[in-house]
């Protein structure tokens, strides 16, 4: 395949230096492709010492990944799935290894000369937002709400057991039991949102506030508290324990902390070069 068959596949900007080099040794990308990087400096002579930033990059197929082919597979949620596996993967592998500065899903170039000059255009840009990821890492806090299932009615309070109402009656019951239950439920998410965020101050440097997550993404509970926060790697421990739990004593609210992962929700993306490049939108961030 010649170079005008390929487009230059972008994962993430990350400092050119041996302990990066080393971990994508052997690593594949989108589409099985292999991953490499993309300097414009000499690239380092030992272990520790960096002479510049580089795109992590691969060489793929143009006619796989053409804007035309791109907007009909985004519409393909099982090759969507994939590309973006492959792409998290290929971050998250990084991760591991130095500070990284992850891009858009299918972030495309014509060639490496147009990566690279890109790449020369927001170096400096990059570089500080590098300064600013280095030594730590993102960690995502979701607050959930359970169904209402108020207690079952077993005798006769006064205003008559279940059993002896009119099923009309009966129902307008249960529906203003679960509503009540429901108005707990919401009241205690409440509380619990402050107490993470009086706890979470102490130990993070940045948040981004997502959007709760529906459907299937969120399952049968009610997300209603969906945050990212930049953590620092030496208090993660300290982060994690704080939160274990922070609603151990509310009825119907619960707490999920997931990570580490790579920086993605504090990623600046590259505005767009001087020359015009293929890029597309990426959906909502990482498969985790």
């Amino acid at each position: 395949m010649t170079a005008r068959e390929n487009l230059t596949y972008v994962y993430a900007v990350v400092p050119d230096t041996w302990r990066v080099r080393t971990g994508l040794e052997g690593l594949r990308g989108v589409s099985g492709a292999d991953v490499s990087l993309l300097s414009g400096g000499e690239p380092p002579e030992r272990e520790g010492l960096s002479h510049s930033l580089a795109f992590v990059i691969s060489r793929v197929a143009a006619h796989e990944y053409d804007e035309r082919t791109l907007k009909a597979r985004f519409e393909d949620l099982d090759w969507l799935e994939g590309i973006a596996r492959a792409h998290h993967e290929v971050v998250q592998a990084i991760a591991r290894e130095d500070t990284v500065l992850p891009l858009r899903l299918a972030t495309l170039y014509q060639d490496d000369e147009r990566a690279q000059e890109a790449l020369a255009a927001q170096r400096q840009v990059f570089a500080e937002r590098i300064a600013l990821l280095r030594g730590r890492s993102e960690w995502g806090v979701k607050l959930y709400i359970g169904a209402a299932e108020p207690a079952k009615d077993h005798g006769d309070d006064g205003a008559g057991s279940s059993s002896t109402l009119s099923p009309g009656k009966a129902y307008l019951r249960r529906r203003r039991a679960q509503h009540s239950v429901r108005e707990d439920h919401y009241r205690n998410a409440q509380e619990a949102a402050q107490r993470i965020d009086a706890l979470v101050s102490r130990f993070r440097t940045h948040r981004v506030r997502h959007p709760p997550q529906h459907g299937e993404l969120a399952g049968p509970e009610e997300n209603v508290l969906n945050d990212a926060y930049l953590v620092p790697d030496d208090r993660t421990d300290s982060f994690r324990a704080a939160l274990a739990a922070v609603a151990a004593d509310l009825d119907g609210v619960r707490v999920e902390v997931t990570g580490p992962w790579a920086p993605y929700s504090f990623a600046m993306p590259p505005p767009p070069p001087s020359e015009p490049s293929r890029e597309a939108a990426a959906r909502d961030g990482p498969v985790r």
